[in-house]
C-alpha cells in the first residue's frame, strides 16, 4: 500500500470516530441550545475561527510543505524560525484583539465570557500549528489522527459533564459550548507539543544546517499568506453568509425570529448531516499536502496525476452514494437524529453542495502542493462572489430554496476552477481512468 493511502487510511479510520463525536455532540448543542439558540451559536462560530486562522497564520501548511520538500537536516532551524514567529503572531494578535474590543462592539449583545476565551485560544492555537506542520511534513499522520480524535473526544466528554448535571440559561449554553470547544484544543496543545518534543529529543545531537532567515522567511511567507487569505476570505463570507441569509429570508416575507430558525435548521441540522462524510475529504487534504509537494519539488508528475486519479475516484466511490441516502432517507435521518422533519427537505436540497465540496477539499491540496495557492484564492473569491449574488437574488423571491440554488451554484463553480486549473499545470486530460494502485 503506497504511502499516501496508508496515510489517507489511518486519518480516515480515527476521523470516522471523531466524526461520530461531532454528530453526538451537535445533537447534544441542538437539544441544550434549541433551534434559535443553536441559530445564535452558529453565526458567532464563524466569526471565531476567523481568529483562530489569524492566530495559526497557515502554519502547519506552509511547515508541511517545507519539510516534505528539504532535507532533515534544514528542519531544526525551521523549527527554531517557527516559534520565534508564532511568539511575534501571538502578541500582535493579542494587542490587536485588545484594542478590537475597546474600540468596536465585537461580541458585545452575548456573554462576556467570550472576549475571554477568544484571547486563550490565540496562544493555543498559534504553538500548536507548529506540531501540526512538522507532523504533518514529516508524514506522522498518527499523531495528527490522534490529535484530531481527542479534540473531539474531550468536548464531548465535557459537553456531557456539565449539561447532564446542571441547567443554564442560553446564554450560559452558548458560552459553555464556545468554553468546551476551547478547552478540548487546550488538551491538544498538550498531546502534540509532549509529542514534538518527544520526537525531536534523538535529533539534537545530528548535525543541522540552518537557512537565512530572509530564505526561512520567504519559505514560510509565500505559502501562509496566499494559503491564509484564502483561509480569511473563507472565513469572513461564511461570517456573513448567516446574516446574509436571514436578511435574505426576511426579505422573503420571514419575520426575524423564524428566519433564525430556519437558518438554524439549515446549519445546524442539514449541513451536520450532509457534511457528516467530509471527514475523508479532509484527511485527504491533510496527506496530499507534503505528498503533493514532494512530488513536485521531484518533478514526477506522472505521480500527481495518479494521485488526482486516486482523489477523484475514493471521492466518488463515498460522496455518490452519501447524497443518494440523504435524498432517499432525509426525513428519517433528520426526525431520528435531531426531531427535526421540517429540515430534511433543505438536506435533500442541497445535494449538490456537498457531493462537489467533498471534492474541493483535496483538489485545494493539490492546488497548494502544485504552488498554486494564488489560483486558489482567486477561484473562491469568484465562486463566493457569484454565489452570494444568486443568494440574495433568488433567496429574496423564492426564500430558502432559493438560497439553496445559490449555494448549490456556487459549490459547484469552485470546483470545476479547481479542477480544470489542476489539468492545465499537470497538462493532463480531463477523464478519469482507475488508478488505485494498492
Amino acid at each position: 500500500m503506497s504511502l499516501f493511502l496508508r496515510g489517507t487510511l489511518v486519518l480516515v479510520v480515527t476521523a470516522f470516530l471523531g466524526e461520530c463525536l461531532e454528530f453526538v455532540i451537535n445533537m447534544i448543542l441542538a437539544r441544550e441550545l434549541g433551534e434559535a439558540g443553536l441559530g445564535t451559536y452558529m453565526s458567532i462560530l464563524p466569526t471565531v475561527f476567523l481568529i483562530v486562522i489569524l492566530s495559526s497564520m497557515e502554519l502547519p501548511i506552509s511547515l508541511s510543505k517545507f519539510f516534505a520538500e528539504r532535507e532533515e537536516t534544514y528542519h531544526r532551524g525551521m523549527l527554531h524560525y517557527a516559534f520565534r514567529f508564532a511568539v511575534i503572531t501571538t502578541c500582535v494578535l493579542l494587542v490587536l484583539m485588545v484594542l478590537i474590543y475597546t474600540w468596536t462592539p465585537l461580541f458585545q449583545g452575548y456573554h462576556p465570557g467570550i472576549r475571554w476565551l477568544i484571547l486563550i485560544v490565540i496562544p493555543i492555537v498559534a504553538f500548536t500549528s507548529i506540531t501540526r506542520g512538522y507532523f504533518m511534513g514529516i508524514q506522522k499522520m498518527s499523531k495528527i489522527a490522534v490529535a484530531n480524535f481527542l479534540r473531539k473526544g474531550i468536548q464531548l466528554l465535557l459537553l456531557v459533564s456539565i449539561y447532564q448535571f446542571l441547567s443554564f440559561d442560553v446564554d450560559v449554553s452558548i458560552l459553555i459550548a464556545l468554553g468546551t470547544l476551547i478547552a478540548s484544543e487546550g488538551v491538544v496543545f498538550v498531546y502534540l507539543m509532549h509529542a514534538y518534543f518527544h520526537a525531536i529529543k534523538g535529533n539534537r545531537k545530528k548535525s543541522h544546517l540552518t537557512l537565512t532567515n530572509s530564505e526561512m522567511r520567504k519559505s514560510v511567507l509565500s505559502v501562509s499568506l496566499p494559503t491564509t487569505m484564502l483561509r480569511i476570505f473563507h472565513a469572513l463570507t461564511h461570517a456573513v453568509q448567516p446574516f446574509l441569509i436571514k436578511w435574505t429570508l426576511v426579505l422573503s416575507g420571514m419575520g426575524m425570529s423564524e428566519a433564525n430558525e430556519h437558518f438554524g435548521m439549515l446549519a445546524g441540522i442539514a449541513l451536520t448531516i450532509g457534511f457528516f462524510p467530509s471527514f475523508i475529504a479532509f484527511s485527504m487534504l491533510i496527506v496530499l499536502i507534503p505528498t503533493v509537494s514532494e512530488k513536485a519539488s521531484a518533478k514526477d508528475m506522472e505521480g500527481i496525476i495518479t494521485h488526482l486519479k486516486q482523489v477523484m475516484w475514493i471521492t466518488l466511490g463515498y460522496g455518490v452514494p452519501a447524497v443518494l441516502l440523504y435524498y432517499l432517507l432525509g426525513d428519517y435521518l433528520t426526525e431520528t437524529f435531531f426531531h427535526s422533519v421540517s429540515s430534511s427537505y433543505y438536506l435533500k436540497l442541497l445535494w449538490p453542495y456537498f457531493l462537489f465540496h467533498f471534492l474541493v477539499f483535496p483538489l485545494q491540496a493539490f492546488l497548494i502542493g502544485l504552488g498554486l495557492v494564488k489560483d486558489a484564492l482567486l477561484h473562491t473569491i469568484w465562486s463566493s462572489v457569484f454565489s452570494f449574488s444568486l443568494i440574495y437574488l433568488l433567496g429574496s423571491r423564492f426564500g430558502m430554496e432559493g438560497v439553496i440554488v445559490g449555494m448549490n451554484a456556487g459549490s459547484v463553480l469552485i470546483t470545476m476552477l479547481h479542477y480544470f486549473t489542476i489539468c492545465r499545470e499537470l497538462e493532463t486530460t480531463i477523464w478519469l481512468k482507475s488508478a488505485i494502485k494498492m
